[in-house]
């Protein structure tokens, strides 16, 4: 993906992205906060303007695509990426995963890779900061905050599940 960045006098800022169909999607960011989106296509210099948002608006919809309030599972692994060295990692447990069957604390995750399991998403149930003596289980998706290193080394831990 290529994002183009250009400083608009007096404006603000204009992004554009490569679309997978040869149009570019344009981001006015206005110094008021003001956002407008445009689609361009590649032969034509004028720009169908798609919608505009409010600064807080347009922040609302930036978290809900980020994934804050619901992440589809598709697979077995997801991240969101907090800044360039922290992320929120969902790892679901197999039936042969070495971790299904422990607790926390026999598990002993943050001791192992520096990753800490913040919640587990059980069925239609979500435990939030589970204790030691939380069981994991087959089927659990397990959500873990550290580094990008240190989520590496728990999906491993975990038997490589992605």
């Amino acid at each position: 993906m290529t994002v183009y960045e250009s400083d608009l006098p007096g404006v603000g800022k204009k992004f554009e992205v490569d679309l997978n169909d040869g149009s570019r999607l344009v981001i006015v960011i206005h110094n008021t906060g003001k956002r407008e989106l445009y689609r361009r296509q590649s032969d034509d210099a004028d720009s169908e303007k798609l919608f505009e948002l409010s600064d807080k608006l347009a922040r609302q919809v930036g978290t809900i695509m980020e994934g804050a309030y619901f992440q589809p599972i598709r697979t077995d692994t997801i991240e969101t990426v907090l800044d360039e060295n922290s992320l929120i990692e969902w790892v679901k447990l197999t039936a042969d995963s070495p971790l299904a069957g422990q607790t926390l604390a026999d598990a002993q995750v943050r001791q192992r890779t520096g990753a800490s399991v913040i919640a587990i998403r059980r069925g239609d149930e979500t435990l939030t900061n589970p204790g030691g003596e939380t069981e994991l289980r087959p089927e659990d998706t397990l959500i873990v905050l550290g580094t990008r290193e240190e989520c590496q080394e728990f999906t491993e831990l975990v038997g490589d599940s992605a």
